[in-house]
């Protein structure tokens, strides 16, 4: 069976680093496939979450909010501005960022940063979907 090394890196530390049969990635033109043998590939990703399926058959994601993704045919490195597992984020402390971003765009203070706030909201929904994810079963 022909796989590729997925790394995902972010400025603090290294995520995640695992032999993979696929990965599928939120592209900033709509998520993307890549399989052992792509063709050589480099694209900015926006906040969602990276699913990819493992050599023993499980599957697994993590969330992203944003970065680089270099795909090649035995590879995929991701170089993400922030990256969690699954099983790392705290639902309930996702949930209120939510809520907090939802709250301040409704409002709009003065002295908004809306695209940060935009940003936030959709750093904490790609946390939460990959969190509800994780333990369901997702399209083959």
């Amino acid at each position: 069976m022909r796989t590729l090394r997925l790394a995902v890196v972010t400025p603090q530390r290294k995520v995640l680093s695992e032999e993979v049969v696929s990965v599928v990635a939120p592209g900033t033109e709509g998520y993307l496939g890549v399989l052992p043998g792509h063709a050589p590939l480099l694209t900015t990703i926006k906040p969602g979450v990276v699913y990819y399926r493992k050599i023993c058959g499980g599957k697994d994601c993590l969330a992203v909010s944003g970065g680089f993704m270099e795909a090649g045919p035995d590879k995929v490195i991701i170089l993400a501005d922030t990256a969690e597992t699954a099983a790392e984020i705290d639902v309930e402390r996702a949930r209120q960022s939510r809520d907090r971003a939802a709250k301040r765009l409704r409002e709009r203070p003065p002295g908004l940063d809306v695209a940060r706030a935009e940003l936030a909201l959709a750093r904490n929904l790609a946390r939460l979907k990959a969190a509800s994810t994780r333990n369901e079963s997702w399209r083959d």
